[in-house]
């Protein structure tokens, strides 16, 4: 009898021992499952930001042919990104900068110089490269540097359409742009009435006849930040090079340029030549 009542007491143990082992396989597998699913769960934003980050990077909301990514969308960027591209290029009147390369010194050489130093950081390396000239005169363009921008240094839209993916490897963008470039793919036309002018803004003129360099451009400063010069209408240009003229950077006033002998380089909206104010698609 008491051999009977060891062995049902053995039985129970182990029954009890089984028991508590299956239920503890049971907790753990649940746990495991738990912390697997909250892992996939914690992951599931970083994967979506991910996505959403690259989607970003190409969208082009209003098909203007530039990445959003790419635009100066707050007014303090666009600020900052005017008065640094008027005071580079102002500057090249008074001196032309050792950075300008000689081989691409002309209209648009000078649009293109002034843009892409506008969108460096200006920091001591950039003010010792440029020259004792240089001082900071506005915070740098928060929203996209050169050196950290979606285009780097392809900053030229090339061709018509919006912007896709691809379009910075197939030739769509390009580090040089001359006029028409500039013109038809990377600025819009505000107006040809000066009033509407900002900052920053481009002229265009048109002569058809030049076979070579049709078009021309210029890069209207409005208030000049250099010099003792009052008024308002200030413009600075490259004069383009020849032959036996390798050209110079002129600033002059509009109503000076107004009555310039030759009647179709004023910018006036009399003068059919005279193509109107446009304005840089990173700032509109």
């Amino acid at each position: 009898m008491l051999a009977f009542i060891k062995r049902r007491q053995l039985t129970f143990a182990l029954l009890t021992c089984f028991i508590f082992v299956l239920l503890g396989s049971y907790f753990s597998l649940a746990h495991n499952q738990r912390k697997a699913a909250a892992s996939k769960s914690d992951r599931a934003p970083l994967q979506n930001f991910a996505a959403t980050s690259a989607a970003h990077a190409s969208l082009d909301s209003d098909n203007d042919g530039l990445p959003d990514a790419a635009e100066l969308r707050s007014f303090m960027d666009r600020e900052n990104f005017r008065s640094w591209f008027t005071f580079i290029a102002e500057g090249q009147f008074y001196q032309v900068n050792e950075q300008w390369n000689a081989e691409q010194r002309d209209c648009a050489g000078l649009v293109r110089f002034a843009l892409r130093e506008a969108l460096r950081r200006h920091d001591r390396a950039w003010l010792q490269k440029m020259g004792s000239a240089y001082t900071p005169i506005a915070a740098d363009v928060s929203r996209y540097t050169l050196e950290q921008g979606p285009l780097g240094e392809k900053l030229f839209r090339t061709a018509f359409g919006s912007y896709k993916d691809g379009d910075l490897s197939n030739g769509a963008f390009s580090e040089f742009a001359d006029a028409r470039t500039l013109k038809s793919f990377n600025a819009t036309f505000i107006s040809r009435d000066r009033k509407q002018a900002q900052s920053g803004d481009l002229l265009f003129f048109y002569q058809p006849w030049v076979q070579k360099f049709p078009y021309h451009v210029m890069i209207f400063l409005g208030d000049a930040k250099l010099g003792d010069t009052p008024g308002s209408d200030w413009v600075v240009y490259h004069t383009g090079s020849s032959a036996t003229d390798a050209g110079t950077v002129k600033k002059v006033q509009l109503s000076v340029l107004d009555h310039h002998p030759n009647r179709r380089w004023r910018p006036v909206e009399s003068n059919s030549n005279f193509l109107g104010f446009y304005r840089l698609k990173i700032l509109d």
